[in-house]
């Protein structure tokens, strides 16, 4: 067994949403364990995850396969994606490889689940 500490994701509910807390870099290790958090959450009955960079310097091309992941497993489950707190750098990255056209992007974690209450009241329609 690796050392763990401080490997551990952080995340918590705010009614039917999951906010979970990226690492400093997101790579293999830690989009797997954010990927498995996610999935915990979903099928713990959550309709939307914010997924929160404020802590996140840098994200390699494995963490951005993952990211897409989990959009998939949400999109398939009906939730929303919220990505907060991103920094511009990654918000480029994240624009050049198209994920922002199926996330929302918000300043931080209070305007991400405002921003999920305004589509609570709205079906998803496909």
């Amino acid at each position: 067994m690796g050392e763990s500490i401080g490997l551990s994701i952080r995340s918590h509910c705010v009614g039917t949403t999951a906010v979970i807390y990226a690492s400093d870099y997101l790579n293999k290790l830690t989009g797997e364990r954010i990927e498995r958090e996610c999935k915990d959450r979903l099928d713990s009955g959550c309709r939307a995850l914010i997924i929160d960079f404020s802590d996140t310097q840098l994200v390699n091309s494995i963490g951005i396969s993952i990211l897409l992941g989990i959009i998939d497993v949400a999109e398939k489950n009906g939730a929303r994606v919220v990505f907060s707190e991103v920094n511009n750098q990654t918000i480029e990255l994240f624009e050049m490889l198209g994920l922002t056209r199926h996330v929302v992007l918000a300043k931080d974690e209070h305007e991400a689940i405002l921003n999920l209450s305004h589509y609570e009241t709205t079906p998803i329609v496909h």
